[in-house]
């Protein structure tokens, strides 16, 4: 069998399973029966995001291989009549769509897992080549069955080589696959690749640390003030971030799906650099702190602000320079190379999927 993954987050689930996984289905299969796993990293999504089309991608992938079961891993949303795919099986072909997005984004290599394994073991069951389909009275796969999610079979039309699929629907099955497409962007990633943006904040920090006019503004401002500070600067850097590196998904199909797709990619987008961009304001927190703990003076600050230097001060002023360092990181994030910061983007990383493939065909004879 073979797991056929598209690059980045997807690969690194297939790999990391691949190392138990044929143990764990010749136990669960018994009667003595060994299985290989070979792990395939290839854009298969690339140029599109149509269900029917990619199992027709996965059959061609499968029979020129000679792969008994082939089960594709993308981290891609998918569709389906306006409800989001979990995951497509064909238990003619022996083939398998999982959409990683569809399992949330928390405990995701076990639930992945889990569902591949039952996928698996039901393709490759007795009776599964040639069948016309699963039994009616089939249950849920158990790894997609969410009390927050509700998961349920899926409409099929005629035309298509799937005989069983599952969905989700409805706000919480929206709010799953959005956290699940943040999870698999995997927004820490986005903090190393803002380091001119951390370079320039730093430096602004620094100097708004020993500026008397920051520290009496810090003593005056409540607590209210602080925080719309703190979301205000956050916000600012996000949205310039976005804005600056053209992040913003704007589709030219016009269809539910692809209006669906485009609110996904840019909730995800937003979520995603955000989450990145609250990294690093802790950061400047904890940095700013250590930095005021080392340069201030008690003397010198009381005769400044008439308030004596003490824990909740420093706490105080090290969040109102994070807040202060966050907008002139904003404006050093100018620097950055647009394609640090579009890892975070699911619109660009399918462009990255299909420059592989092109150049991919470009290269054969």
């Amino acid at each position: 069998m073979a797991l056929l993954a598209d690059p980045d987050a997807p690969t690194d689930v297939a790999r990391r399973m691949a190392r138990t996984l044929p143990a764990r289905l010749a136990d669960k299969a018994g009667r003595g029966r060994r299985y290989e796993v070979e792990v395939v990293s290839e854009p298969f999504t690339a140029g599109t995001e149509d269900p029917p089309t990619l199992m027709r991608r996965i059959l061609d992938r499968g029979r020129a291989e000679n792969w008994d079961v082939v089960v594709a891993l993308t981290d891609l949303p998918l569709h389906s009549h306006g409800r989001k795919l979990v995951v497509d099986l064909s238990h003619e072909h022996g083939l398998a769509l999982l959409s990683l997005p569809a399992l949330g984004g928390l405990r995701l290599q076990t639930r992945a897992r889990r569902a591949v394994e039952q996928a698996v073991l039901g393709l490759a069951g007795p009776g599964a080549a040639g069948a016309e389909g699963p039994p009616p009275d089939q249950p849920l796969p158990g790894p997609f069955v969410s009390r927050l999610a509700p998961v349920h079979p899926g409409l099929i039309d005629e035309e298509e080589s799937v005989d069983l699929r599952y969905v989700v629907s409805g706000p919480r099955g929206y709010l799953r696959v959005l956290v699940g497409m943040v999870r698999a962007n995997r927004p820490w990633r986005l903090v190393p690749g803002l380091s001119k943006a951390l370079a320039a904040a730093l430096a602004t920090g620094a100097v708004a640390t020993v500026n008397s006019t920051v520290w009496s503004l810090a003593e005056a401002l409540s607590t209210p003030r602080l925080v719309i500070a703190m979301v205000g600067s956050v916000a600012l850097m996000t949205g310039w971030l976005i804005v600056d590196a053209q992040l913003w998904h704007r589709s030219a199909e016009i269809s539910r799906e692809a209006t669906q797709r485009t609110r996904l990619y840019n909730a995800s987008t937003v979520l995603t650099v955000g989450i990145g961009v609250l990294v690093c304001y802790a950061g400047l927190v904890v940095i700013s702190l250590v930095w005021a703990l080392f340069i201030l003076n008690d003397q010198v600050f009381a005769s400044s602000t008439r308030t004596p230097l003490h824990g909740p001060e420093y706490w105080t002023l090290s969040w109102f320079v994070a807040s202060v360092a966050t907008v002139g990181g904003a404006l050093g994030s100018g620097l950055e190379s647009d394609e640090a910061i579009r890892a975070a983007a699911y619109s660009k990383r399918e462009q990255e999927r299909r420059n592989m493939l092109q150049n991919d065909q470009n290269d054969q004879p």
